[in-house]
């Protein structure tokens, strides 16, 4: 996604020096109730999640999310007249985008009653990394010194996270740890894919094909149990949530920087943390917040990383 310079236009003398701030300020202020949304929507995913979890696998989960959001998306795209748009563009990258996004969704949905919630975040919160350390085999991108202590410092998270050694290694961090690598490879084909598709084209897709995808696992033992009553506002919160963190994420981004917003993003630890203790009596072990700091950290470096990238890239034109 190309982001806009939000630098101050050029002013005549007569003008107060107090608008030349105003417009980036204001944006940063709109993006920062963006990401409110984008923590409010992740937080009540995982709520509704381990809920749903209570009667449905995590096919079963994807497949009603799905169901949910391609309703969704579809309306949205009939009403404001995006439907010429459904076509894809390298419709095999889609699949192979969706294939990732679907596995590391279930994974992360498998996880969520394992382990506690900020455990499953700060494991998430290695998507980054995991990108970081994979564009140069799929993009060929460079692995620079910087970039392998981004990796290294996510990697000393994870083990901190994790504690081998401080306790048996539960299933849930392995299969927490294993979303963000399919996460990973779902960002990577989704940074080709909005190269040539509309945001509106790639969840349109993601939807739809993750529909058959939730069929095929979901039934492949002929039997897919239909939302109960106590269920259904679940998953339908569920697809609904999945839809609006993508949308309030993306639109952040459109206003301000990703330095700006990712800072704002990391705010979904603490507050997944503090769900956790109030809903769950869920704990915090000084293991977890060690390794949170530095999958944190990882995630900083990286950001200064591409804000060093893009203000060479200013400097050059």
């Amino acid at each position: 996604m190309t982001l806009d310079s939000h630098g101050a236009r050029g002013q005549q003398p007569a003008q107060p020096p107090s608008v030349t701030p105003q417009q980036p300020a204001t944006r940063t202020a709109a993006a920062a109730l963006w990401m409110v949304g984008t923590v409010a929507s992740f937080s009540l995913m995982a709520v509704a999640g381990r809920k749903a979890s209570l009667d449905h696998d995590t096919f079963e989960i994807m497949l009603f999310r799905s169901i949910v959001g391609f309703a969704i998306v579809a309306a949205f795209g009939a009403a404001t007249g995006r439907l010429a748009q459904a076509r894809p563009k390298a419709p095999a990258l889609h699949c192979a985008r969706n294939i990732c996004h679907f596995a590391g969704q279930n994974l992360w949905f498998y996880a969520l009653p394992l382990i506690p919630l900020a455990e499953v975040f700060a494991l998430e919160f290695t998507t980054p990394i995991w990108v970081a350390l994979l564009a140069p085999l799929l993009l060929g991108e460079p692995l620079t010194p910087r970039r392998m202590l981004v990796v290294a410092l996510g990697f000393a998270g994870i083990l901190f996270v994790a504690r081998p050694g401080f306790a048996v290694l539960q299933t849930g961090h392995i299969v927490a740890a294993a979303s963000a690598i399919f996460f990973a490879g779902s960002f990577i084909a989704t940074k080709r894919l909005a190269a040539q598709n509309s945001t509106w084209t790639i969840l349109f897709w993601m939807t739809l094909m993750q529909i058959v995808l939730g069929l095929v696992c979901a039934g492949y033992d002929g039997d897919i149990r239909l939302p109960s009553t106590e269920a259904l506002p679940w998953l339908a919160l569920i697809g609904a949530c999945g839809l609006s963190a993508h949308l309030c994420i993306t639109s952040a981004l459109q206003l301000a920087p990703a330095t700006v917003v990712g800072p704002m993003d990391f705010a979904r630890l603490p507050v997944i943390a503090a769900i956790g203790i109030l809903l769950y009596d869920e704990t915090l072990e000084w293991p977890m917040i060690v390794g949170a700091a530095l999958i944190l950290g990882g995630n900083f470096l990286n950001l200064q990383r591409k804000r060093s990238r893009a203000v060479s890239g200013e400097a050059e034109t």
